[in-house]
């Protein structure tokens, strides 16, 4: 008879390499996150930026051609997005929505799977709760990521905490 918690039924170390991002037109935040069981290390982070006054296309173009060259570089596992926060500003979200979409069809050209998560499941999953302030969560990803400083800017730390999201949960993945 086999125990259910025996050798061969355990999840022993999963790697995993997550391009985290956050999407928007003007500044998209990526991070590269190796996963190795429980431990956690930052491989790359930034952000993609793009000028105001260029057409909206042009924008879309460079954040495909970094998100491309960020997965050729790294041979990310998965890509996890962070999800559009409406909020009260919808002409915003749609912003969003144009760069999540560039980064999407950027994923799925290079035949990755693409994973969403709202803010609330990204902080959640870094911080303990999904009301969590942004700066909570810059100095929780520190820590995770055992960082000297806080990640920054702001866009690259929330990219970061969505790779950071996702890759708590590849174990999981893997076993089922």
């Amino acid at each position: 008879m086999r125990e259910a918690s025996g050798l061969a039924r355990r999840i022993t170390g999963v790697t995993v390499i997550v391009l985290g991002i956050d999407p928007g037109t003007a500044n998209t935040g990526y991070g590269v996150v190796l996963a190795h069981g429980q431990r956690l290390a930052a491989l790359d982070g930034g952000v993609i930026p793009t000028e105001a006054h260029e057409p909206l296309e042009k924008r879309l173009v460079r954040i495909h051609a970094r998100v491309h060259d960020l997965i050729r570089e790294h041979e990310p596992h998965a890509v996890a997005i962070e999800d559009i926060y409406f909020g009260s500003n919808a002409r915003s979200a749609f912003s969003v929505g144009h760069a999540r979409g560039a980064v999407m069809l950027t994923t799925g050209m290079c035949g990755l799977p693409a994973y969403s998560y709202t803010p609330q499941q990204v902080k959640q999953a870094v911080c303990g709760s999904g009301r969590a302030e942004k700066s909570q969560v810059q100095r929780m990803v520190q820590a995770l990521l055992s960082l000297e400083t806080t990640p920054q800017p702001d866009h690259a730390a929330d990219a970061l905490a969505v790779a950071i999201c996702h890759a708590n949960g590849a174990p999981m993945r893997a076993a089922v």
